[in-house]
């Protein structure tokens, strides 16, 4: 059964991308949605997450982009968008992507300010799903995403790493109702995603590794704890992020 990660990211190092696709080669992984790592030094983003801040660092879009098209499809690339940036950036090169990322963790822009609505109304246009990563500051939280969601009916969103924390169900709650925001789980316990399918259903849920933070192996094992079954797996693993890389 193939396999596909939906979140991983490209560190801006030598050997990145061969210790990337060796990566996924190693845990029988067929394809991957990446996008751009290094934005920000990881000590200072923890530190941001408990005590506040951002920066306003441009992502290394283009080298994403360039290792997407040398792997001849195996990695879909995202736009990791920087807010601080006026929204033609993506709309001039969005077309190039499959997809877009918000992470407010890093850059510190609410899903509630008008820079974000300029973006997910670009992501609208071109059809690409929307990756967020949400946090607990105001704006910025999964009920924020939910609110946002609600104001764009016509986008495809993704919570990323399983909410806010490793134990977020209040999350899995939160977005069960809007049926156009789907839940990758990266980053959180075994038990927020057997609750993840059992709640939202296995057809809203993403496998996802968060690579090279967390080796998938990790991750894959979470899944095998979780007692994911064949179809739910074929669901989570693969066609769900598929269907959603899709053009509708």
């Amino acid at each position: 059964m193939p396999v596909f990660d939906f979140h991983v990211r490209l560190a801006p190092r030598p050997g990145a991308v061969d210790r990337l696709l060796s990566t996924l080669d190693e845990c029988k992984i067929d394809r991957a949605a990446v996008a751009a790592g290094g934005t920000i030094d990881l000590r200072r983003l923890s530190r941001q997450l408990v005590e506040g801040g951002h920066v306003e660092t441009d992502a290394d879009n283009e080298a994403v982009l360039a290792a997407a098209t040398a792997s001849g499809g195996r990695l879909v690339p995202f736009w990791f968008a920087n807010p601080h940036r006026p929204a033609a950036e993506y709309a001039d090169s969005g077309p190039r992507f499959r997809g877009l990322e918000i992470s407010p963790a890093v850059h510190g822009v609410p899903l509630t300010d008008p820079r974000t609505a300029g973006l997910v109304a670009v992501a609208e246009r071109l059809r690409h799903p929307v990756y967020v990563v949400c946090i607990t500051r105001p704006g910025c939280e999964v009920a924020d995403l939910v609110s946002l969601a609600r104001e764009h009916p016509g986008v495809r969103f993704v919570l990323g790493h399983s909410g806010v924390g490793n134990i977020d169900y209040h999350a899995v709650d939160l977005i069960a109702p809007v049926p156009t925001i789907w839940f990758e789980t990266s980053g959180g316990y075994s038990g927020v995603l057997r609750d993840a399918i059992d709640t939202l259903g296995a057809h809203r849920v993403l496998f996802g590794s968060e690579f090279p933070l967390q080796h998938p192996d990790v991750e894959l094992a979470k899944y095998r704890a979780a007692g994911v079954g064949p179809r739910e797996w074929e669901m989570t693993g693969w066609t769900n992020a598929i269907n959603l890389l899709e053009t509708p």
